[in-house]
């Protein structure tokens, strides 16, 4: 249905009479509404990024499979959740049930993300699935089915909860600054978990979790339960506590097709122009974000996982916690200098962030790295909260021209570019770790080597508390194997690496003076002096994880200048987006009045 709309008020005088009106008492959010709201962070803030990010860096240097081949089958579930996202929109605009036509999808969504979070981790291993897959390449393939499939699940149940999630928080006020202080509270419960999920990989690297000679592949299969054990009461709580204040008006609306729903959607100019500007920028982050794990690890702590993780896990709090202080001032400098300027200014301080790593990827002062993480995670914050709020002022927007509401739809398609960009950069992602020539090989190599050597440190003192000779035999025999395949593989480097040849001889001598090592131990000599012998090769085994200098290089100079080209077409996106302030509240009167017409029983139309 069409309403005509003449707007006869001047922008600047409607700026002015407008801008100054608090909001109604039904436009103000409720704290408990709020709170509940702002929980549903959780999902797409920290437990998306989480299977994007430790995924894929736990299926290249723990599991050893390719990044390339992971890249590949990262972007199937993401171009599936693309196709999904627009299909789950349509069907929130036009579910009619007694609890509303949002509420039940949290329940639903929220149970499922639980579930196939678990499951994602639980990869199967032992004898018997070795048994079906008895060569590595044979077995590495079924591995990356297994992810393929799990994330195909999660990412299918992540969508399920955030499209009528992010829909909901459009409608459960019509001031557009209320909306921002909704999205913003969203931000601010999911940086809080996100402070948390930087310490999953460290408590995945604990021994209580991944065990003597697991890693923390193994490690995140427990941890995964701790996350599941949180997520399912908050699936309740939502359920039963958020409000649909708009379902009332809602359910009076004829059920659409869905293709009318998606021309309507895409035909809006500011809309697109907006999700260009989020798109573009997403993208340009999403091609790096996994460089930016490999950085910590492999560069400023020279292959130490140990401590790459715990630096990872610091920095993340770093990041959360800014996040967290960047709510606050939000929704004020949006107030002062509008949505679209408040953007300009997100999109400059993350370019400045990007700058500042120049210096502050620095080995000799690892902690400088938290400069670059505070600027980013408040232009981050900005930009993205903002763009989803000013994704419920474009819905007016469309209300005030077509009479109809369709957050759903909006929303869908919004995140359907961005997943879009997500998939793609799943794929450019693992060819930009090729491309810098990281070698994944050698790290699970070693990793292999330092779970023998832990499994002697262990038998060692079984054999002095029990006198298990034979245990600790066995250990030192697998490790004398593993040492030696390592030798072989880093030899064979030296010799086919081009200008990292040299860097694979240096590793190929210090894996020589382990093997020897090795090969002189016997616990005849001694529990204290075995011990010793054992720790000091643990050391050195963390030296056989650095990469070669090109390939640190590399690493910078691309998850540093992509995101930079990214921010600069950001820009040219942005200043081309004309829902501004001034018209945005003076839609938000046009609609108020046309409400109180209807519900008075006058024309539509507003004159």
């Amino acid at each position: 249905m069409m309403y005509s709309t003449v707007v006869s008020m001047d922008p600047d005088t409607a700026q002015a009479t407008i801008s100054e009106r608090a909001p109604a008492a039904p436009d103000r959010i409720p704290l408990r509404q709020l709170a509940a709201y702002g929980a549903g962070g959780i999902i797409p803030i920290a437990l998306f990024n989480i299977a994007g990010i430790l995924v894929g860096l736990m299926g290249n240097i723990s599991m050893g499979l390719s990044a390339f081949w992971l890249g590949v089958i990262l972007i199937i579930p993401r171009l599936w959740d693309a196709v999904a996202d627009p299909v789950i929109g349509h069907l929130s605009d036009n579910t009619r049930t007694r609890w509303g036509r949002r509420r039940p999808f949290l329940l639903i969504g929220g149970i499922m993300v639980a579930v196939s979070f678990v499951v994602m981790w639980w990869i199967p291993k032992g004898e018997t699935v070795r048994g079906w897959f008895p060569t590595e390449a044979g077995y590495h393939w079924f591995q990356l089915g297994y992810i393929l499939v799990t994330l195909t699940v999660f990412f299918t149940s992540v969508t399920i909860f955030e499209i009528p999630h992010s829909a909901l928080g459009a409608e459960m006020t019509t001031d557009s600054h209320q909306r921002t202080r909704l999205f913003s509270a969203k931000s601010f419960v999911g940086n809080l978990f996100a402070m948390s999920t930087p310490w999953l990989f460290v408590l995945a690297n604990l021994e209580v979790f991944k065990g003597p000679r697991g890693n923390e592949a193994d490690g995140m299969r427990y941890v995964s339960l701790m996350v599941a054990a949180i997520l399912v009461p908050l699936s309740f709580w939502w359920f039963f506590t958020l409000r649909e204040p708009g379902f009332k008006k809602a359910a009076q609306q004829k059920a659409t097709p869905f293709w009318q729903d998606m021309k309507r959607t895409v035909r809006n100019a500011n809309f697109i122009r907006l999700t260009l500007t989020i798109f573009t920028l997403a993208m340009g982050f999403n091609f790096v974000q996994l460089l930016g794990s490999y950085i910590p690890i492999f560069y400023i702590f020279g292959g130490n996982k140990a401590a790459g993780a715990q630096l990872l896990a610091i920095n993340g709090t770093v990041w959360a916690v800014t996040g967290l202080l960047a709510v606050f001032p939000l929704d004020w400098i949006g107030r002062r200098v509008g949505k679209r300027n408040t953007l300009v200014v997100a999109i400059l301080l993350i370019a400045l962030a990007q700058l500042s790593k120049v210096v502050c990827y620095n080995p000799s002062l690892p902690f400088l790295i938290v400069i670059p993480t505070m600027l980013l995670s408040c232009g981050m914050l900005f930009f993205f909260t903002l763009g989803s709020s000013m994704v419920g002022d474009i819905c007016d927007e469309d209300e005030l021209q077509t009479g109809y509401r369709a957050e759903g739809s909006y929303y869908s398609v919004f995140w359907w570019f961005i997943k879009m960009g997500s998939a793609l950069a799943s794929l450019v992602s693992g060819v930009l770790i090729v491309l810098t020539m990281f070698d994944e090989t050698q790290v699970t190599k070693v990793d292999k080597l330092q779970g023998d050597v832990r499994d002697m440190r262990a038998n060692a003192n079984a054999s002095q508390r029990d006198s298990i000779e034979s245990s600790f035999s066995a250990a030192i025999e697998r490790a004398k194997v593993d040492a030696s395949e390592l030798l072989s593989y880093l030899q064979a480097k030296s010799t086919n690496a081009g200008k990292s040849s040299e860097h694979y001889r240096a590793l190929a001598q210090t894996t020589e003076e382990i093997g020897r090592k090795l090969a002189s131990m016997s616990t005849a000599q001694g529990h204290d002096s075995l011990n010793a012998e054992l720790v000091g090769v643990e050391a050195k085994l963390v030296q056989l994880t650095k990469q070669p200098p090109y390939t640190l290089l590399m690493m910078r100079i691309v998850e540093i200048g992509l995101p930079l080209l990214a921010c600069f077409f950001a820009l040219l996106f942005v200043m081309r987006y004309a829902l501004t302030e001034t018209r945005s509240r003076e839609i938000k009167d046009l609609l108020a009045r046309r409400h109180a017409e209807q519900d008075a029983g006058a024309d539509p139309a507003i004159v």
